[in-house]
């Protein structure tokens, strides 16, 4: 039986699976929870979105919000970029 990871884990299996991996537990909790909403497709490469230096500062604070990103309070314009890009 797979274990509860909790409410904010959507997809315990593949999260399991992710992190036996070697995958972080914040990257292996936006695959699996994407992989769980039927509208994300998280393993489909080339999104439209723009380049992260294109949003502006506040945009990058709600997509670090999105997923979790620790510390993006006190993170400037790079330093958010450097952590979405982050594995």
């Amino acid at each position: 039986m797979t274990k509860d990871h909790g409410p904010t884990i959507k997809d315990d299996k593949l999260y399991q699976d992710l992190r036996d991996d070697g995958m972080s537990k914040e990257k292996a909790a936006r695959i699996a929870n994407a992989k769980a909403n039927d509208r994300q497709h998280p393993f489909k490469k080339g999104g439209k979105a723009s380049p992260y230096e294109d949003w502006t500062k506040d945009e990058l604070y709600e997509r670090a919000q999105e997923i979790g990103v620790e510390g993006r309070s006190d993170m400037d314009k790079g330093e958010l970029i450097a952590a979405l890009r982050e594995d």
